[in-house]
């Protein structure tokens, strides 16, 4: 039995596309919200089945600890949780039914609950938790399990009969305490599914930790209705020894999910040394920026065993970057790309199509600086308004009943972006059949997709019909087997070269 249940929304199962990917990450931001209770004497369970549909073991967690609270507690760590997706609010207010129905307390917390209180408090949730919200979860649940009125808490939302109490998204709980909580409670779930699941789909074992929550740079897309633009960083002799723990457990690999990593130089230096000297050393993925790869930073970046920096490069015209409050200079990326090639560590880039103001002529400069730049790996999204954001207010009238992704591959534009949602997803698919196309020469592997193929579906969709400039297709290829698409006044040099 448990005085708290805690759980989350997004499962696998509900998620095609990242079935297919099949690399399942454990909730950590559930599992921290775990810690702070049971640090403060409350006895916590966790209903964690990321590779099941939840409901009927849901059902049987009620059973078993029969809780007077249950907290949908969403993983403020896991990108995809942070995308608001529909089909984890139906899996929230299903949970929240349920747990009604036993006379439990239900409380929730979540980028997408704390964007809209209201929906979550119709739904059947009698407290909506905005912001950095661990120590309030602490406080509210101490209060109702000893049977005293909750003091005003920032960042609390309530049904009361005089209304809604607390201060909502005006006064977001905000937990400076987070970076010093003890590590988060994984023994509270089963790991077993997960190394089963990464050892089929990828013959390793690959796990998640956490070093910094929050990110200080302003990009006025990103929404972040949790942390804002505080960051909190933790101490890199604690994080060195989570990782050495995690490697005498078997745990092979590890991604970092800060929103970003290497943003203090010192740090840097100061946990590789301590990832050497705590024999901690294990190959890992990072989200960052290319104006953080300085020289030094990818050195000790190499040191500490990272494989893999995921940057937000977003385009390839520095308009659009410039538009987006990026901050960040084209230029940048490519001397960040060499470094981090020369190091011998991956150096991937997300890219967004359909960002107010692209057109052809920046379309063409986004792929030709893929191509210039050759990332190891793309990540591709459509510019998705979310609110809270510089963004949103931009295009929020353009919006109509459908503001929200159902899951993570659901990607479609819902403001009146430049082209259709069909012809983006062509240009997504040629460009990641392009890069896929040379990870496979390099590694001595046959090209699975008609690269060829895909950019004459683009080049030939009506989209490509309306452009002054379109693009026109040859066949002829460079000696590194590089498909050009160029403008149709250069086409007679491309087909002489």
């Amino acid at each position: 039995m448990a005085s708290v249940l805690l759980t989350h929304s997004y499962h696998l199962p509900y998620d095609p596309k990242q079935v297919r990917k099949m690399q399942p990450y454990t909730p950590i931001g559930t599992l921290y919200a775990a810690t702070a209770l049971r640090d403060h004497g409350i006895t916590v369970a966790v209903f964690d089945t990321m590779l099941l549909e939840p409901e009927v073991a849901f059902a049987d967690a009620l059973r078993r600890h029969r809780p007077k609270i249950v907290v949908v507690y969403e993983d403020d760590f896991n990108f995809l949780s942070k995308m608001c997706l529909t089909r984890m609010r139906d899996v929230a207010w299903s949970i929240a039914a349920a747990a009604r129905e036993t006379g439990a307390i239900v409380i929730v917390h979540g980028s997408d609950s704390t964007d809209d209180p209201d929906l979550f408090l119709g739904r059947g949730f009698d407290y909506v938790l905005c912001g950095e919200a661990e120590q309030v979860l602490v406080t509210l649940c101490s209060s109702i399990l000893g049977g005293t009125e909750a003091p005003p808490l920032d960042g609390v939302m309530t049904n009361s009969k005089q209304g809604h109490r607390g201060q909502g998204r005006e006064r977001l709980a905000r937990n400076s305490a987070w970076a010093q909580l003890a590590r988060p409670a994984r023994e509270l779930i089963d790991l077993e599914p997960y190394r089963a699941a990464w050892q089929e789909a990828h013959g390793y074992f690959s796990t998640n930790m956490v070093s910094s929550r929050g990110c200080p740079f302003q990009c006025n897309w990103c929404a972040k209705p949790i942390s804002g633009n505080r960051f909190h960083l933790r101490a890199a002799a604690s994080v060195a020894e989570e990782m050495r723990s995690l490697k005498d457990v078997g745990v092979e690999h590890i991604w970092f999910g800060d929103d970003i990593f290497a943003l203090n130089r010192h740090w840097v230096q100061v946990f590789a040394a301590q990832v050497v000297k705590q024999d901690a050393r294990l190959p890992f993925k990072v989200q960052s920026r290319a104006d953080l790869m300085h020289e030094d930073t990818v050195e000790h970046l190499k040191a500490s065993g990272c494989a893999e920096v995921w940057m937000g490069v977003e385009s390839g015209a520095q308009t659009i970057l410039d538009a987006m409050d990026k901050n960040l200079r084209l230029e940048t990326v490519v001397i960040a790309r060499e470094r981090l090639r020369a190091a011998g560590i991956r150096a991937c880039f997300f890219l967004q199509l359909g960002y107010p103001g692209e057109g052809w002529e920046e379309l063409q400069k986004t792929v030709a600086f893929v191509r210039k730049t050759r990332p190891d790996d793309v990540g591709i999204s459509f510019s998705y308004p979310l609110p809270g954001t510089v963004f949103y207010n931009r295009v929020q009238a353009q919006l109509g009943a459908k503001r929200n992704w159902a899951d993570s591959d659901d990607l479609c534009i819902m403001f009146q972006a430049t082209y259709t949602t069909e012809f983006y997803r062509a240009v997504r698919d040629a460009i990641h059949a392009e890069v896929d196309s040379w990870k496979a020469r390099s590694e001595g592997s046959h090209v699975v997709a008609d690269v060829d193929a895909l950019w004459r579906a683009v080049e030939t969709s009506e989209a490509a019909s309306r452009c002054e400039q379109p693009f026109v297709f040859t066949d002829s290829a460079n000696a590194a087997g590089v498909v050009h698409i160029l403008p149709l006044d250069q086409l007679a040099g491309s087909r002489e070269a």
